[in-house]
């Protein structure tokens, strides 16, 4: 029979659709006749690729002497615009805010055919390491509120270039989804003294039943409440505040996490696409006890439709227990 779950952290309820319910290898990517190794190691025209890089949008490079591993560009086409203070105006129904941020593009690796996936976690430390650095970078700019850190990889992930990159968008508000999170996360601290995401991952360390990895720092698991197939949480085991609390022992764990799920997925799923975000606190709540950063991992495998739209719900047709028991046993 179909149920309903609900986030323990974040209180959303999925249904889980057993009676719809599709083996994981339904989703295998069957339809994808080039993988992204399969793409060509340069492109002449891209401008991520060694010899064509676009030097005065560089802000960082690491190594920052010699040939580069991962560069930290300014958007050449950005959401919003560097320049410029916040300003608010409210008339009626007609609110607005300046549309001042940061908006940058981190190039993962100078390889065109490559993915977080098939990177060695060495250069994966070294992608984190430039979140980190901007991210202490824009956390010091009196205008952005909310950092966002985040990866598209295929078209129906949102990615318009194939070359390995990721996003970091620096906002002046918090939007209506992360204060909601917030908000929850006191809300259960409040209530019970302890922290939400701590609770469910010492559950799922007792089940052991969604489990997909597991290092020193970080445990990585299909959600109970997972509202899409094969949608991963990876969740530090010390309980911190913020992504840029992480110790550089902590990055080069995740950076293993991180890629063992990547790598399930890739294998499993034959390059599907997915989105991974990095959850972590508004600046303005840097010093709150009761959040917990995470990372999650989304494989774009379903379609949002009018039942979502108009419930906020999703129908999620793949038994997480299942789903996790498939991305183990792939050999990575």
């Amino acid at each position: 029979m179909p149920e309903l779950r609900q986030n323990l952290v974040t209180k959303e309820w999925v249904i889980i659709a057993t009676e719809r319910a599709k083996r994981p290898d339904h989703y295998i990517e069957r339809h994808k006749r080039t993988t992204t190794e399969l793409s060509p190691p340069l492109d002449e025209h891209c401008p991520f690729c060694p010899g064509n890089e676009e030097v005065e949008l560089e802000l960082e490079r690491l190594p920052p002497i010699g040939d580069w591993q991962t560069r930290v560009v300014r958007n050449r086409y950005p959401a919003l615009s560097e320049e410029g203070e916040v300003i608010r105006s409210m008339n009626g129904m007609a609110r607005r805010i300046s549309g001042v941020g940061r908006h940058e593009i981190v190039v993962e690796h100078p390889i065109h055919n490559t993915t977080l996936a098939l990177m060695e976690p060495k250069e994966i430390e070294i992608v984190l390491k430039a979140f980190y650095n901007r991210g202490w970078d824009m956390q010091k700019d009196h205008r952005i509120e909310q950092i966002i850190y985040f990866k598209n990889h295929g078209e129906r992930a949102g990615a318009s270039m194939r070359h390995p990159h990721c996003q970091i968008i620096g906002l002046p508000v918090v939007p209506n989804d992360i204060r909601h999170r917030v908000d929850e996360a006191r809300r259960y601290f409040d209530d019970t003294g302890q922290c939400s995401l701590c609770v469910m991952l010492q559950e799922e360390l007792t089940v052991q039943e969604r489990i997909v990895s597991m290092s020193e720092h970080f445990v990585a698991f299909v959600l109970y409440a997972a509202p899409s197939p094969f949608h991963t949480w990876i969740v530090p085991r010390q309980h911190n505040v913020s992504f840029l609390y992480a110790s550089p022992q902590e990055l080069a764990d995740l950076a293993i996490v991180l890629r063992d799920v990547l790598r399930q997925l890739y294998f499993g799923l034959h390059d599907p696409d997915l989105n991974f975000i990095i959850r972590t606190a508004p600046v303005s709540e840097l010093s709150n006890d009761y959040l917990h950063w995470y990372v999650t991992v989304v494989p774009r495998l379903s379609r949002t439709a009018g039942f979502e739209l108009g419930s906020g719900m999703f129908i999620n047709p793949a038994l997480p227990t299942e789903s996790a028991d498939y991305m183990r046993k792939v050999k990575i």
